[in-house]
């Protein structure tokens, strides 16, 4: 199938499908499940690119596979998050009910929407790569399994670290300083990055492929200036006060690096 009307198909599918997010987070009145879906949205887009691209049957299955992993991963994480907290919604989501008070419900679908859309805007690495014919495998698409089997193995390293500090009562209104976190003030950000990167070194051996830069481009971006780091450090000054400014003080806010001594 031609790659734009493959990527047509894949907008349809999951506009329709955040559609029916949209009228279930009505419903239970949490619109925070759209983190869950936009994860898993990720394995659904793979796989219909996997199934309708026309490049080598191998490297689709190869593709289709990495990302179903970690988008099956993302979106469980996510689920077990956001769902044990229910009805408690995500303070993003709350924030957002108090800034669109005058006209809520449809730029809420608007925005949901937009999610479908990203998805598609960023899954350009995956069709650009499963549209390759090549029948071998090329050192760059090599390259970016290796990247990514270290990414995958520490971001679910950082979210079991982090999972397992929190679930301790010990640990209520303290700052998570140990394993990865003690060398990064997100290192669950920084892997899920990584992961981009791998997708898009894996994409550069296609014709055409050199676009794949734009999607860790885009997620870089929004987790250094928009909806990452931002919006979590700012809860955690908010509940952890004092701590947290000097974990601030002396730990790396991405890329993890040995910790500065407190001042």
């Amino acid at each position: 199938m031609n790659p734009l009307l493959l990527a047509g198909v894949a907008t349809v599918v999951l506009c329709l499908g955040f559609a029916g997010i949209y009228f279930l987070a009505r419903r239970i009145d949490n619109y925070g499940i759209v983190d869950i879906a936009w994860s898993y949205a990720f394995a659904v887009t793979g796989f219909i690119y996997a199934l309708g691209a026309t490049g080598a049957l191998s490297r689709r299955i190869v593709l289709a596979i990495m990302v179903g992993i970690w988008s099956v991963r993302l979106g469980t994480h996510l689920y077990v998050r956001v769902m044990g907290h229910h009805p408690v919604e995500d303070g993003r989501y709350v924030q957002l009910r108090d800034d669109w008070k005058d006209n809520f419900g449809p730029r809420m679908a608007r925005f949901f929407q937009m999610q479908a859309v990203s998805v598609v805007v960023l899954a350009l690495p995956f069709l650009l790569a499963m549209s390759n014919s090549d029948p071998n495998f090329h050192p760059l698409e090599i390259a970016g399994i290796v990247l990514w089997s270290i990414a995958i193995v520490g971001e679910a390293l950082a979210d079991a670290q982090l999972n397992r500090f929190k679930r301790d009562p010990a640990n209520r209104g303290k700052v998570c300083a140990i394993g990865l976190w003690r060398f990064s003030r997100h290192p669950n950000y920084f892997f899920e990055w990584m992961i981009w990167v791998s997708y898009a070194v894996f994409a550069a051996a296609a014709p055409w492929g050199w676009l794949g830069v734009l999607s860790p481009a885009i997620i870089l971006y929004l987790l250094l200036r928009v909806t990452g780091i931002p919006l979590t450090e700012k809860q955690s000054v908010r509940s952890r006060g004092d701590a947290y400014r000097a974990y601030q003080r002396t730990t790396s806010a991405f890329v993890p690096w040995f910790p500065r001594r407190a001042r």
